[in-house]
């Protein structure tokens, strides 16, 4: 084995197109459901101030 590959860069690229691709999921999934949750905590903000 005078020559071993190096495979350990492309081990690297996966993990990191990994985490940009759920990267993008958790934003697009905030901004889908993100006026939603708002709304939510205002809804309860609002509720708990009544008392």
């Amino acid at each position: 084995m005078l020559f071993a590959p190096k495979n350990k860069g492309q081990g690297l690229v996966e993990y990191a197109l990994i985490l940009v691709l759920v990267v993008l999921l958790v934003w697009a999934v905030i901004l889908l459901l993100g006026p939603t949750i708002g709304n939510v905590f205002s809804t309860l903000n609002n509720s708990l101030e009544s008392f």
